[in-house]
């Protein structure tokens, strides 16, 4: 079965400026904004937030 547009594969990227980035999939029907997690950066050593990047 093909991958639908419905849940496109979305890259987050660290706001904490190290380049580290996280692969993830969202529903767009549901969250159409750019999405923010807090997650854990390993240059930094601390859980920072990561936004979408297109």
């Amino acid at each position: 079965m093909a991958r639908s547009t419905q849940r496109p594969v979305v890259t987050l990227r660290s706001t904490a400026g190290t380049g580290v980035t996280y692969v993830t999939r969202k529903n767009r029907q549901n969250d159409p904004d750019r999405m923010v997690l807090r997650k854990y950066d390993p240059v930094v050593a601390a859980h920072v937030d990561f936004r979408e990047v297109r």
